[in-house]
């Protein structure tokens, strides 16, 4: 067993564990947050997208040992209780989900993208969500969803977009 300290959504951990836990373990399993997704095991997927530092990674292939010290931000800990942040009102006013499944890695992928570059083109939103698969959407109410973010978090007008079905 290994003990580590974690800051994790502004809350410090300190956990005995298995040196080969994964992150994602560490985070679904032992402190019950399951908004982070399992969906590959592989890292192709992008669903177990989290904050590491302020990085987004994708926490099927980080070891919880090396967040030791460190600072996790997972989708439960992007706003408070009751409130929602700037992407997830963009994801549910552009319809940038469908099934849902793939939408707390987008989001938290979303969220250092805006942090870098608070004005992306769609050509860079769609480079900065690459590494994220949606098998249901198309992604294009994604693009709109950040752009709608970013628009809300710089205090410009909001854009107005129309989702596309599919």
């Amino acid at each position: 067993m290994k003990n580590i300290t974690v800051k994790i959504n502004g809350e410090e951990k300190t956990l005995d564990i298995e040196p080969r836990l994964l992150l994602v373990h560490l985070i679904r399993e032992n402190l019950s947050m399951t908004g982070t997704h399992i969906g590959c095991d592989t890292s192709s997927c992008g669903a177990c997208t989290v904050l590491l530092d302020g990085k987004s990674v994708k926490s099927c292939t980080v070891l919880a040992v090396q967040a030791h010290g460190k600072e996790i931000t997972t989708i439960e800990g992007i706003a408070a209780p009751g409130e929602m942040h700037p992407l997830q009102e963009g994801f549910k006013e552009n319809h940038g989900l469908h099934c849902g499944f793939c939408t707390p890695g987008m989001i938290m992928r979303g969220m250092e993208l805006l942090e870098r570059n608070p004005n992306p083109t769609e050509d860079e939103i769609r480079w900065g969500i690459s590494g994220n698969l949606c098998r249901c959407t198309g992604y294009n109410n994604i693009v709109k969803a950040i752009q709608y973010a970013g628009a809300k978090m710089r205090g410009d007008e909001l854009p107005d977009t129309e989702p596309e079905f599919v």
